[in-house]
């Protein structure tokens, strides 16, 4: 009787087994779609080239974000008379008197343009960019170009022509949008200071090293930051070379996705 139960047994466990490896795995749950954010471009800038050897032409721009002047920088600039557009935000405007004179006292080194007015990434759709939030609508993007704009003019600045926009990044219907708007987009052909987070040696290499018809991109507001002592030492070392400093006023230009067009 025994030997009939445990035969019994074992043969019902081999069926049970035998259907269980008929019946096809269930199928994992699916999984909500997730919303692709916008296509972001980080333009490109240059200029027209000297073609002249030993003497390359280059347009030095900075951004004033927020913060204070980096009088390193722009000591350099007056004293060593090199010439320089620089993107204000109405923010940096507000904190920045001084130096804000400095730039009127001169107008044949520098040309102020649009850098916003909070200094928003000018981007139509929500996003976040280096943990900024984007402007988010095509309202919101008029309203930053436009704040910034504003603020300028009320400073005594002449109406702005170029702008860029915080992070220097763009979705496409936004660059379509600022262009319509009657602006040129500054993209840039040369990063020199990792948004001001480099050290001051590979700030000063990098900036050393702009080419003929480049564009090269700084930051004039973060004066405790190690990166504005090697944008100074870079200033002077592209003169020493014979280096032609121009503004983007002065010379014709070319910029990738639409931005100048």
């Amino acid at each position: 009787m025994k030997r009939f139960l445990l035969g019994s047994a074992l043969l019902l466990a081999a069926a049970s087994s035998a259907f269980a490896a008929e019946i096809p795995p269930a199928a994992p749950a699916a999984r909500a779609p997730v919303a692709a954010g916008p296509k972001l471009v980080e333009p490109h800038l240059h200029i027209a080239r000297s073609n002249v050897a030993g003497h390359a032409r280059i347009a030095l721009t900075f951004d004033a974000c927020m913060g204070e002047a980096d009088e390193r920088i722009l000591s350099t600039l007056v004293n060593e008379r090199i010439p320089a557009t620089v993107f204000v935000t109405a923010r940096w405007l507000k904190r920045n008197p001084k130096a804000l004179a400095v730039f009127l006292q001169n107008p044949d080194l520098f040309e102020l343009e649009n850098h916003g007015e909070k200094h928003i990434p000018a981007i139509d759709k929500p996003v976040l960019v280096y943990g900024i939030p984007s402007a988010g609508s095509p309202d919101a993007v008029r309203q930053e170009v436009e704040g910034g704009a504003a603020a300028m003019v009320a400073s005594g600045i002449p109406a702005p022509r170029w702008f860029r926009g915080s992070t220097a990044k763009y979705d496409l219907s936004a660059i379509g949008q600022i262009r319509a708007m009657g602006y040129r987009i500054a993209g840039y052909s040369v990063n020199g200071d990792g948004g001001s987070l480099l050290g001051a040696a590979v700030t000063e290499k990098r900036i050393a090293a702009a080419r003929d018809g480049d564009v090269v991109i700084s930051h004039i507001n973060q004066p405790t930051h190690a990166a504005g002592e090697g944008v100074a030492r870079a200033l002077v070392d592209l003169k020493a070379k014979g280096t032609e400093f121009v503004r983007l006023q002065d010379v014709a230009d070319t910029g990738d996705d639409r931005t100048t067009e």
